[in-house]
């Protein structure tokens, strides 16, 4: 199989891009590619925003997938349009705008159809899945993340497999299914690592760690999210090292080592407001809420930060999530 490729780094920027080029490289040769033609400006304005999306910076990831998408509409490039609507749909979710983010993506989906970029259609289509797949509708999104990894296995697309299989594990570790999960997380892993794909690789050390921190493997999982973990850092992967440090916070958790698990949730809280993504805070709350739980908060302080979690859960519209709130109330009933 090929090394994993980054197809949001189009034209000159795809031959001198990697996926797992600096962010501060994308910007700076993003920047100077903008002054060459309007199609140029288009495919570096993507580059950029996507840059700043993965940089939590979001008014600037804002503003370049929208200045990329009308200077596409302007070249006339459905292609380029269709990329821009996926980086905004992209940001959208990442912001927790999930019905905004459906909107864009499936215009995405509708616009490289039309054009006639596989790719394109095929990144925005993952993006509604992975959109429904956050929110738990795990029945409406299952089907599609089997075609697309059909696809990507098709075309031998390593970045668009490791995605697709990471998204499938995780709707069987969130549904008991354990040993497929594991196995599927462990398949994710080993692809991203021989196409160099590090980003990937380290979500899908996260999902392993997830799994075998359930099955009692605490020293295993940590060790696991610690490799990750520096993954992240040097490639200043900022909204997966929040992810990480969550994780870690729901492995101490797990293991009854509350004081810890405390610590780690409120770090990844803090991480997660600084690059402004809500799914990502408000789940490190519920993370702190449990972990305080644990260590005597009285019950009345805990009900009402937990109705407070249910509400914004609902709000967001994680459902899987909001089920989280309510098994855990349930549990403290006496």
């Amino acid at each position: 199989m090929a090394l994993a490729s980054a197809p949001e780094y189009q034209g000159a920027l795809g031959s001198a891009l990697s996926v797992n080029s600096s962010y501060d490289e994308v910007l700076a040769k993003a920047t100077e590619q903008q002054q060459r033609s309007l199609l140029e400006y288009a495919r570096a304005g993507l580059a950029i925003a996507e840059a700043n999306r993965r940089l939590g910076r979001v008014e600037a990831a804002e503003r370049a997938w929208r200045e990329s998408y009308r200077a596409a509409r302007r070249a006339g490039d459905s292609g380029a349009m269709a990329w821009a609507l996926w980086s905004g749909g992209t940001l959208a979710r990442q912001c927790g705008r999930l019905a905004l983010a459906r909107r864009w993506l499936s215009a995405a989906a509708a616009l490289a159809e039309r054009g006639g970029d596989r790719v394109a259609r095929g990144y925005a289509l993952a993006g509604l899945a992975e959109t429904g797949r956050i929110q738990g509708d795990y029945a409406a999104v299952t089907e599609l993340h089997e075609q697309l990894l059909a696809e990507a296995r098709k075309y031998g697309e390593a970045r668009h497999i490791v995605w697709a299989l990471e998204g499938i594990a995780q709707m069987h570790r969130n549904t008991g299914a354990y040993d497929t999960a594991l196995a599927m997380f462990e398949e994710a892993a080993e692809i991203a690592r021989n196409a160099d794909d590090a980003r990937g690789h380290a979500w899908a050390l996260r999902g392993v760690a997830d799994v075998v921190s359930v099955r009692g493997g605490t020293r295993q999982a940590l060790v696991l999210l610690s490799e990750a973990e520096a993954v992240c850092r040097s490639m200043r992967l900022d909204s997966a090292l929040a992810y990480n440090h969550k994780m870690q916070g729901n492995v101490l958790f797990r293991a009854g080592r509350y004081e810890e698990a405390e610590e780690a949730y409120a770090g990844a809280l803090e991480e997660f407001r600084a690059i402004r993504e809500p799914r990502g805070e408000a789940l490190s709350r519920l993370g702190l809420v449990k972990s305080r739980s644990r260590m005597g908060a009285p019950d009345a302080q805990i009900g009402a930060e937990l109705d407070e979690l249910e509400a914004t859960f609902e709000r967001i519209g994680l459902h899987h999530a909001r089920e989280m709130v309510i098994a855990f109330r349930d549990g403290m009933a006496p």
